[in-house]
């Protein structure tokens, strides 16, 4: 079956999987765009969950200052190697991720994260990784991230952040 290179373009577009996976997964499907794309979010979540296990301290502290500089954030994001931690995927998820802490102030990572007395009703908006995803809000920031881990083959966590707002205590 001829796959166009307009539907690999389409795919890789929606998924930023590699060009060749993109093309395996239109095959899988028959040319069907949007089976592929969910094929390969399934994959990249399969192996984001296979690799969550792995060690990741290696990494960048990204800084964003936002608003004429009336909120910063400082956001630590971890990977398997300093090789990875320098590439402009890597440096962009980090960049990324600062922007949507200043954006939307979350006070938790993640769902394993433990609710402080009286933050039940701060929810899922509350959890960074469960957010929706400023850039596409039909994707959470977890398979942002998911989606970067199945690129870049490994394991990528934010491990802490702080978001500092003029004249709010925190």
């Amino acid at each position: 079956m001829q796959i166009s290179t307009e539907d690999i373009k389409t795919v890789r577009e929606q998924t930023n999987a590699g060009i060749m996976d993109c093309k395996r997964a239109l095959q899988e499907t028959g040319s069907d765009i949007d089976a592929a794309t969910k094929l390969l979010r399934e994959r990249g979540h399969a192996l984001a969950k296979k690799k969550e296990s792995r060690a990741a301290d290696q990494g960048v502290v990204e800084a964003y200052v936002h608003g004429g500089g009336r909120i910063g954030v400082l956001i630590e994001l971890n990977c398997e190697s300093d090789f990875v931690a320098r590439t402009a995927e890597f440096q962009e998820l980090a960049h990324n991720l600062a922007m949507q802490v200043a954006a939307t102030n979350p006070r938790y990572i993640g769902s394993e994260d433990e609710l402080k007395e009286g933050d039940s009703e701060n929810g899922e908006e509350g959890r960074l990784l469960q957010q929706a995803y400023i850039k596409d809000p039909q994707k959470t920031v977890e398979d942002i991230i998911a989606e970067t881990i199945a690129k870049l083959r490994e394991n990528i966590r934010v491990k802490r952040f702080s978001r500092f707002e003029l004249g709010v205590e925190g």
